[in-house]
This record gives C-alpha cells, sequence and structure tokens, in this order.
C-alpha cells in the first residue's frame, strides 16, 4: 500500500475496526443496506464496490454470513479492506481489485446467495464531476453504470439468489425496471427519510433471481424521532451505537 495514504482506524462495535481513508470511508447508507440484506449464516455475499469494506465487515462482526468477497475498481480501497480483514482475522473475506464488468474469470458465476451494492448515485453526464478519479469514481457511474451492476449480479447470483442495493428515489423507477429486465424480481422496498413528514433521501431494494412477481412495500424507515435517533436506527447501530450515540 502507498504510505503516503493516511488512514484512520474506526471502531464499529464487538472489538471490530475498521480502516478508511480520504478516499475511502463510509455513511449511514451503507449501514442500513447492510441490515436491510438480512444476511444468513450460510451465505456466500459479493459486495460490488466494496469501498473499505464496511458492509462485509458489519456483517462478519456479527457471524452472519459464511463468506464475502469484496470487489472495487480502486486499488486503495481494496488494500485497505485486506488490511481490516487481516487484523480483524476476517479470513473469509477476499478482496479483488477490478472493474465489475470484468469479473468474467476472477469470481465464479452463479454462486452468490447474496450481492450487496451501494452504487455510485449520479447519471454519468448529472451533475459536476469532481476532479479526482477515485472520488468522481465512487459518485458518478463512470467506470459503470446501474445496468452494468444489475447485469453482472444476474451472472452471479445463483437461482432465487438475492441482490440487495440503495439508491436515491429519484433512480427508483429506473432501477426497478433494470432488475426485471435482468430477470432479478424486486421483492422488497423500503424508503428511508430524516424524519416524519419530510421526503425519503433514500430507498433500499432486494431482487431476487428469477423469483416470483410480488412486491412487499415496508414502513418507512425514520433516522431520528423526537429530537434522538429514532428505535429503529438505534437498534440497526446496534453494537456500533457507542460511536454515533
Amino acid at each position: 500500500m502507498d504510505k503516503s495514504i493516511k488512514l484512520s482506524k474506526q471502531p464499529i462495535g464487538n472489538n471490530v475496526y475498521i480502516y478508511t481513508s480520504r478516499h475511502h470511508g463510509f455513511g449511514t447508507d451503507a449501514v442500513l443496506l447492510a441490515d436491510f440484506a438480512k444476511p444468513k449464516e450460510k451465505d456466500r455475499v459479493i459486495d460490488l464496490g466494496t469501498g473499505c469494506g464496511i458492509i462485509p465487515f458489519l456483517m462478519l462482526r456479527d457471524k452472519n454470513i459464511k463468506e464475502c468477497i469484496g470487489v472495487d475498481i480502486s486499488l486503495e480501497a481494496t488494500e485497505i479492506a485486506e488490511k481490516t480483514a487481516k487484523e480483524n482475522g476476517f479470513d473469509t473475506f477476499f478482496p479483488i481489485n477490478s472493474n465489475l464488468i470484468d469479473l468474467k474469470g476472477k469470481v465464479e458465476f452463479g454462486k452468490a446467495n447474496l450481492i450487496t451494492c451501494n452504487p455510485p448515485y449520479k447519471a454519468p453526464n448529472a451533475g459536476l464531476k469532481n476532479p479526482d478519479n477515485i472520488d468522481k469514481a465512487a459518485r458518478h457511474e463512470t467506470e459503470c453504470t446501474l445496468e452494468d451492476i444489475i447485469k453482472v449480479s444476474a451472472k452471479l447470483l445463483q437461482t432465487t439468489g438475492r441482490l440487495c442495493m440503495c439508491h436515491r428515489p429519484e433512480r427508483l423507477a429506473e432501477l426497478l425496471y433494470l432488475m426485471r429486465e435482468y430477470k432479478i424480481e424486486p421483492k422488497r422496498l423500503r424508503t428511508v427519510a430524516q424524519r416524519i413528514g419530510e421526503e425519503p433521501w433514500l430507498v433500499l431494494v432486494e431482487g431476487r433471481r428469477c423469483g416470483n412477481t410480488g412486491l412487499k412495500i415496508e414502513p418507512c424507515l425514520y433516522i431520528e424521532e423526537n429530537g434522538d435517533f429514532s428505535a429503529e436506527m438505534k437498534r440497526i447501530y446496534g453494537p456500533y451505537k457507542e460511536n454515533r450515540l
């Protein structure tokens, strides 16, 4: 790893810590997605665009999954995630430095039970782009599109395997359309708002490979209630809450 990269060491509960850098940190959306995905102990998980690895490490912290592959186009990201895995003894986490549209021969197709992805939220031509290439790829679909993510997920998932993603509400119609185009049937949808009375700022979606039709709309998740974190947010933060509350 480039020795000029400054790392921060952050506890995430249960005596587990994660390394982050200026380019590769994490936010509330990633924590919410890790909880929404409802991982199972025998799941083989692939996290696309893993960054610092927060989603897999939250799952591994709670011993919720069998193993996880974290894919990221940034070498810095995969090296940081590998350092976190080694120091926490997570020997079932495997980082892969690759563009997700070039995974053939690097990851076995048709074997994943669960794929998670916290993607770039902005379309290629939306808004101003950051001149930093790593930041730009994290925020804009410059290296892969939403369709690329769903297309490769359909190849990676076993039949009945699940894809769980978070995105901005304004991209929801596109997200659901693309899932169905690639035979990933939307099964669960949940919106997230800061507090009651405000518009959602995030959507959480689960699709099932070759699943039957039938979409469940779950109650809106509120981050705050009565000037404090909501009871559900306190549950989601769980062992990590001592660093947030």
